[in-house]
């Protein structure tokens, strides 16, 4: 008799396992639908609000993100404790340099210290500009559609100023293509 109380308590954990984990999937999938993230809801906003700002790089020199109006830029918060962030930073160098010339412009916002943005920088060959946000920059993020507050978050500038495409998680190879491809 105590080895079935044993396993009918063992299907009742593995069911409730089970079904939270359901819920909780179809709540992150639901709410990322309602919410507008991980695609194109804002997009053909007007990004002058974010091209106003100004935040120091890593070496403390204030970057007007203003100083690229008219290319496609590609703006992505990230940290360095941010595995899925550094799993997409190839690409973006990769991008940059191959795309560079012809009026793409990466630029990283931190929400991290200038040391250790500067010193994975230099570990990885950054060819951007990686500004320091802190912790404000989540809030940054948030304006911008981020609701989630949860890194990496990109946004795609058209070189009109609109917002073509808001990101929320890794921006995979085939559709950063896709995107900058359109709009180059």
């Amino acid at each position: 008799m105590e080895d079935g109380g044993r396993r009918r308590r063992w299907w009742r954990t593995v069911t409730l396992v089970l079904v939270g984990a359901l819920a909780l999937g179809l709540g992150a999938y639901f709410g990322q639908r309602q919410l507008g993230l991980g695609g194109a809801p804002g997009t053909g906003r007007d990004a002058s609000a974010l091209l106003a700002i100004a935040l120091p790089d890593a070496d403390g020199r204030e970057q007007a993100l203003g100083q690229w109006k008219g290319k496609v830029l590609v703006v992505n918060f990230w940290a360095t404790w941010c595995a899925p962030c550094r799993e997409e930073m190839p690409e973006f160098i990769r991008a940059q340099g191959e795309w560079g010339g012809r009026g793409l412009q990466f630029v990283g916002i931190a929400v991290d210290q200038a040391d250790k943005v500067r010193q994975f920088a230099g570990e990885i060959g950054l060819n951007y500009p990686a500004l320091i946000g802190g912790y404000g920059a989540m809030e940054l993020s948030k304006s911008l559609g981020n609701q989630l507050m949860a890194l990496p978050f990109t946004v795609i500038i058209g070189r009109d100023g609109t917002v073509a495409h808001t990101q929320l998680g890794p921006l995979r190879d085939a559709q950063l293509r896709s995107i900058v491809g359109q709009l180059l």
